[in-house]
């Protein structure tokens, strides 16, 4: 790498529900153009970001992190005043939160180690949270999904789970953690982290859990389903607006043991 340029990581949040996911897409607007046109305007050249994954359509994000080079030393020393100018210029959708320089050999992408997301249902209708949570009539049994869900945590091949004809080398992820929580007595939470995930994974997952809270399934269910590897023995991916990117976590920060 050019021994003028410097490496640095940018953290941002967005509400997902204009864009065609994070990656640029042919005819559609996505996070990822919309933020590198912000930077090229800003910084007065052509900028590529990299990021930490892809989100899907109408998915949102707490926290995401990309990564670009800096020719000379535009951005060191002026973080702060950058990120004051990106948002100026970014719609209010998206938010950058961070900027800060890392060594040039840092990926978003293949350094991270730990991903999690979180997926949001509520139950009654309420305005303020359309499009940013799923709203469902009955509620599941949160018991047996949880059961199911600790199940899952002794598998490693996730195939069943995954969007077809995805170009990875494989279906095996590394489940840390499974679980759904009460937010109040009218939302409910599933939150999940794992070293990598699958296209439509977490969707998936949440819908195939629910067959089981609606007791539409047993518990035993889920063996049936993953040991399948067949997307086809799964249940239905759930919609787009509840799901969030909630944190990302690489090597050298605190948050990972």
């Amino acid at each position: 790498m050019d021994t003028n340029k410097q490496r640095f990581f940018i953290e941002l949040a967005f509400n997902g529900g204009a864009y065609h996911g994070w990656q640029i897409q042919k005819n559609a607007k996505s996070v990822q153009e919309v933020l590198n046109k912000a930077l090229s305007t800003l910084l007065r050249r052509p900028v590529d970001t990299l990021g930490c994954g892809r989100t899907d359509t109408g998915v949102h994000a707490k926290q995401l992190f990309a990564h670009f080079d800096d020719e000379g030393t535009v951005v060191k020393g002026n973080e702060s005043k950058i990120i004051g100018s990106l948002n100026a210029l970014l719609p209010a959708d998206i938010a950058v939160k961070r900027l800060f320089s890392v060594a040039n050999e840092a990926h978003a992408r293949f350094d991270a180690v730990k991903r999690s997301y979180e997926y949001h249902i509520h139950f009654g209708k309420n305005p303020f949270l359309n499009g940013l949570s799923w709203q469902l009539k009955d509620k599941p049994n949160i018991n047996t999904m949880n059961e199911a869900a600790k199940l899952m945590l002794n598998y490693q091949d996730f195939s069943c789970f995954s969007k077809s004809h995805t170009q990875v080398f494989t279906n095996n992820c590394k489940l840390m953690q499974a679980e759904w929580r009460w937010l109040s007595e009218e939302r409910l939470v599933f939150h999940i982290s794992a070293d990598r995930f699958l296209r439509n994974m977490v969707r998936a997952i949440v819908g195939t859990l629910l067959e089981i809270g609606n007791n539409k399934q047993s518990v035993d269910y889920i063996h049936a389903v993953i040991e399948s590897k067949s997307r086809s023995a799964a249940g239905a991916s759930v919609p787009a607006c509840g799901l969030y990117l909630t944190e990302v976590v690489y090597p050298w920060d605190s948050n990972f043991n």
